[in-house]
């Protein structure tokens, strides 16, 4: 019975390619939605890292939480150490940890972070090689910058203002010197190159001083917070020569960086010592409302994400629904009219000794075989379509995304296909089932 169903289905080519493309389709597109679905919300997941609260410049709380945890937005803006100090003072009675972040730089569009090795620590990151970054302009980069900017222990680079690759935009000022490798660790780390705070000042610092040639007027130490500028100035230049790390300059400890009140950063990722606490749930309302800072809860927002990510998905979903119900129609039609033109073989087939149920059975096993390469050529279809998608976001994201990975939603993928094979070749099994060889063979 097989073999004839397969004869039988070969035998219209035209009808064949129409069926199974439009099942394709319809596979194809609820492939790749689930794919992608899937591998975003992993990614999203990944980066949580139990981060309770960002608290950054006022604006998009979205924006602000896509900025500073997942590294794919631009910021809200930048935050003065005297407004955060408060957050990040140690020992405060509701906050376990606070990281700040400063960003704005970048090296072949990947993006520079001034922070502290707490961040690693957020992440679960671990040193593949060389040590954690100590000094001022030493840098830790992830697993991915170190494979595709080809950086290794020793290695410096000048980094560029903003966060696309643009020689005009090179910092010439100072040197980064990669001190340490961090392991893959499937989080935003892999794509990031972190140094401390006081890296990100220091270049910065130069930029802003240099129209004025202030760089060389106030030896006399008068005011100490220009002295500190060119004494950082000074070393920088001479940083890749001599091997000193701005030690006298910097010592990049949450001391030094509560000490510079006028500096800026970009934001602060906060954990709670307790969820449950009514304090620390009221904390974002008290900085939104009595500071001229924004905080926003990451759990929230990429909910409000994947609300808004869920209607262009469901409108899809929708319509590859359609596309495969069209599939099981034409599949219904196709096997129908085969039927008509087969009244006289399948009467043939029950004098030869097949038994209705055999005719019922090759009817199916042809709607069954139909739905199935449909269902395979489409799981193919959208991976392919992932692939391509994978390799844009991860050029425009710096995310690796996975388009040949299978789960247990392709299998239930493939049985709904199946499912639909069935309806569609219940009814013309039917009347194959249900074949008059006496009337049939007597107008014959």
């Amino acid at each position: 019975m097989f073999k004839i169903a397969w004869k039988n289905i070969v035998h219209r080519p035209l009808s064949l390619l129409l069926n199974i493309l439009l099942l394709a389709l319809g596979v194809g597109l609820i492939s790749f939605l689930f794919i992608l679905n899937d591998q975003l919300k992993e990614k999203f997941n990944n980066n949580l890292a139990g981060i309770d609260l960002v608290v950054g410049a006022k604006g998009s709380p979205l924006q602000m939480i896509l900025c500073n945890m997942y590294h794919i937005d631009n910021p809200t803006g930048n935050i003065s150490v005297k407004e955060a100090k408060p957050y990040l003072r140690p020992n405060h009675p509701l906050i376990k940890q606070t990281v700040p972040l400063s960003l704005g730089d970048s090296y072949q569009g990947f993006r520079i972070v001034g922070t502290e090795p707490a961040m690693v620590h957020l992440y679960k990151g671990e040193l593949a090689e060389g040590k954690m970054f100590q000094h001022t302009m030493d840098v830790v980069v992830g697993s991915k910058v170190a494979r595709e900017a080809n950086l290794k222990i020793g290695d410096t680079f000048k980094s560029s203002h903003g966060f696309v690759q643009d020689e005009d935009m090179l910092h010439d000022h100072g040197e980064l010197k990669v001190v340490g490798i961090l392991k893959t660790s499937a989080s935003v780390l892999d794509q990031l190159i972190l140094t401390p705070t006081a890296s990100v000042w220091a270049a910065h610092d130069h930029v802003d001083e240099e129209p004025h040639e202030e760089h060389d007027h106030d030896h006399d130490g008068h005011e100490h917070d220009h002295d500190h500028h060119e004494h950082e100035h000074d070393h920088d230049h001479d940083h890749h020569g001599h091997h000193h790390h701005h030690d006298h300059v910097h010592d990049n400890s949450r001391e030094d960086l509560l000490f510079h009140e006028d500096k800026e950063i970009t934001s602060m990722l906060i954990q709670y010592k307790s969820k449950t606490n009514i304090h620390a749930l009221n904390m974002p309302r008290t900085i939104n409302d009595q500071t001229d800072m924004m905080a926003a809860s990451p759990a929230y927002q990429i909910n409000r994400l994947y609300s808004l990510m869920g209607v262009g998905t469901k409108a899809v979903q929708i319509l590859a629904l359609l596309i495969a119900v069209v599939s099981a129609i034409s599949i219904f039609i196709s096997l129908l009219n085969s039927l008509k033109e087969r009244e006289y073989e399948l009467s043939l087939l029950r004098v030869s000794g097949a038994s209705p149920m055999n005719l019922f059975s090759m009817i199916i096993i042809e709607g069954l075989v139909l739905a199935f390469i449909g269902a395979m050529i489409g799981l193919i279809l959208g991976r392919i379509a992932m692939f391509f998608m994978g390799d844009y976001m991860g050029v425009q994201y710096r995310y690796d995304f996975n388009a040949w990975s299978f789960g247990p939603k392709d299998m239930w993928i493939v049985l709904s296909a199946l499912a639909l094979g069935f309806l569609a070749s219940v009814i013309p099994a039917l009347r194959a089932y249900n074949t008059d060889i006496h009337k049939i063979l007597s107008d014959r």
